[in-house]
């Protein structure tokens, strides 16, 4: 598979987003024998010396001259990323909480040590984990240090620090936890059912925030704000916890392995499958719900919002249709949490409304591929997916097994990589059984800068191109067009950039290979025609069932759905980078106030919502002025 060029449809990101370009890396150090916790002692010393004397000039002077400071709270209330010491003196300078950072040795992991940094080039430096301290709290953090080929000095090529708790407003875990219980004659004391039951239908309370979206989103966002002490209401316009995953198609399974998706306070048990079934998930989602006894209203849709600029609340109607009733409750701060995308994208296409098939639908109403009747040898029923990122190929894949005659329209090109690099390669070298426990691993993840990230995954993307390297020959022979993602950056980084566009294959790419799923590339439907499609070429092809697995719409679509135009404008587009290299939009200040986005897969959901929470408490509490 070769490399493709930037006017290919796989360097396509969102809209507006910054296309950052990959990191080159550091000369690798010539000392390996370096004793790397003296030399970590000696710089995080020069560190604090700076620090404790506001000198931001002295700090900057500690990184290499394009080194990178990234920082989720624990510096300023911001998402930052700072590249170059200029960069990074000023940014310490217009407001530093950090106070002081000390090296954290507690485990074999986290202690100083000399490792490589790329996976398959020869880059060595020293990288540690740190703790730190805020005027407003803890956190943690991650350095990596390189030597100077000029003068084999050691100095910070990265910094990552990130806030994880709040003064006086530490989770209730462990030691801190609740009793539970009070004991001794209260009259009227109630027992916790009715208590629940009090708190969740807020009857003499309201709710500081309100979510709109029970998914992993809406869930671990309620989780963190319920640890900060924050009174948290989800809707749900389905009946049911998990029911947006519940409701999709039959064979949907989720293609990231356990271990890269866990929640917030609640790991999936040892004996999960690796790969989990949708109605699996959304039964857990269901249980998390209970378990952390998060207050969630389902039936419920929002109905009516305002903002008020002098009271900086909102006013919300939400009508619940089980109980055939409104309320009208007061939020400060409201999570749009429906998905990290907006609504389906059905494209409209001439004659859409002359098919007589019995299917045309988006993949998200897709209900599952039928049996065809038996004995079936003379008519076989044919099947058109356009599309072909995972769920097209879930879809197909169903459509062949119930003995459909299936084509997959592919419009540009994608990413694919097989279930076994992904396990090996890709999430396996901090997500696995024996990996380290899942927040060092995101820790990990997410104390690269962004342009570092990319070169880390290209790297990877080369490792598995080439461990992939018979399937994916196959697949290119079959018709079927590949890419390496953004800048060559693998399945990653065109998930962040993009939101879209590559598969993880678990099975559907041999069939295509072996011909039993009919690839159709590069060419545009032109019209829908009472039993098939025309395509601008001219060609037509028969079908009896059409299913558009087109992706969806930007989150802001669907906030202008919600809360109307007013607000959305206000908004910035959703997803991609920022010129720092931070996610627009989403887990930070979206432009409206009180406002916030939250979205993503299980791993993303994990680690953002507590920064998101984290926000949302320095503001109601004043912290972040």
């Amino acid at each position: 598979m070769t490399s493709t060029d930037d006017s290919e449809s796989s360097q396509r990101i969102e809209p507006g987003s910054a296309r950052l370009p990959p990191a080159p890396w550091p000369a690798s150090a010539t000392d390996v024998s370096v004793d790397a916790n003296a030399t970590a002692a000696r710089i995080i010393t020069s560190l604090n010396q700076a620090l404790s004397a506001k000198n931001y000039r002295a700090v900057a002077d500690l990184f290499v001259e394009d080194g990178f400071w990234r920082d989720h709270l624990a510096v300023s209330w911001d998402l930052r990323t700072l590249q170059g010491r200029a960069k990074i003196q000023s940014f310490l300078e217009t407001k530093c909480n950090l106070t002081s950072v000390e090296i954290d040795s507690s485990t074999n992991l986290r202690k100083p040590q000399v490792a490589s940094f790329s996976p398959i080039e020869d880059v060595k430096g020293i990288y540690f984990f740190i703790t730190v301290a805020t005027s407003h709290g803890s956190g943690r953090g991650v350095v990596h240090l390189v030597q100077q080929p000029d003068n084999n000095e050691w100095k910070f090529w990265t910094i990552f620090t990130v806030l994880d708790e709040v003064n006086g407003h530490e989770e209730p875990l462990g030691p801190r936890r609740s009793k539970g219980v009070q004991h001794g004659g209260l009259p009227g004391r109630k027992n916790w059912l009715a208590k629940r039951q009090h708190e969740t239908e807020f009857i003499d309370s309201e709710p500081a925030v309100l979510i709109i979206g029970a998914g992993q989103a809406g869930l671990t966002a309620a989780a963190r704000l319920k640890m900060l002490n924050i009174p948290t209401l989800i809707i749900d316009r389905h009946p049911t916890v998990g029911d947006s995953w519940r409701k999709r198609y039959d064979q949907l399974v989720l293609h990231d392995p356990v271990w890269y998706d866990h929640l917030p306070y609640l790991d999936f048990p040892l004996w999960w499958p690796v790969f989990t079934p949708k109605d699996k998930i959304a039964d857990w989602f269901e249980s998390y719900a209970k378990l952390l006894e998060l207050d969630v209203w389902m039936s419920s849709e929002l109905t009516s919002s305002a903002y008020d600029t002098t009271t900086n609340n909102w006013t919300v109607t939400i009508t619940r249709t089980n109980t055939n009733t409104t309320r009208t409750l007061h939020p400060r701060h409201i999570i749009q949490a429906t998905g990290h995308s907006g609504p389906k994208n059905l494209p409209s296409i001439p004659g859409m409304a002359t098919f007589t098939g019995s299917t045309l639908c988006h993949s998200s109403d897709f209900p599952g591929a039928q049996a065809l009747p038996p004995n079936t040898t003379t008519t076989t029923k044919s099947a058109i997916v356009v599309g072909a990122c995972n769920s097209a190929h879930d879809i197909c894949q169903d459509y062949h097994e119930h003995g459909y005659s299936v084509t997959m329209i592919q419009r540009s090109s994608t990413c694919v990589l097989t279930s076994a690099a992904a396990l090996k390669l890709v999430v396996g070298p901090l997500y696995s059984e024996s990996g380290p426990p899942v927040e060092d691993a995101d820790l990990l993840v997410w104390g690269w800068p962004t342009r570092i990230l990319k070169t880390v995954q290209a790297d990877l993307t080369k490792l598995q191109v080439a461990h992939d390297a018979v399937l994916l020959s196959g697949l290119e022979k079959a018709g079927f067009k590949l890419d390496r993602g953004v800048d060559d950056g693998g399945i990653f980084t065109k998930y962040l950039q993009r939101g879209g566009g590559y598969y993880i294959d678990v099975g559907t790419s041999q069939l295509i290979v072996d011909g039993k799923i009919k690839v159709k590339q590069g060419v545009e439907i032109t019209e829908v025609l009472p039993r098939g499609v025309k395509f601008a070429d001219g060609t037509e092809l028969e079908a009896d069932e059409i299913v558009f697995a087109t992706g969806y719409a930007n989150m802001r679509t669907q906030a202008r759905m919600i809360f109307g135009d007013a607000v959305a404008d206000r908004v910035g587009d959703v997803w991609g980078y920022d010129e720092e290299g931070e996610m627009r939009t989403i887990w930070t200040k979206s432009g409206h106030p009180g406002l916030w986005f939250h979205g993503g897969n299980l791993a993303l959901c994990r680690y953002y919502s507590r920064v998101l929470a984290l926000q949302i408490l320095a503001d109601l509490k004043g912290l972040d002025k």
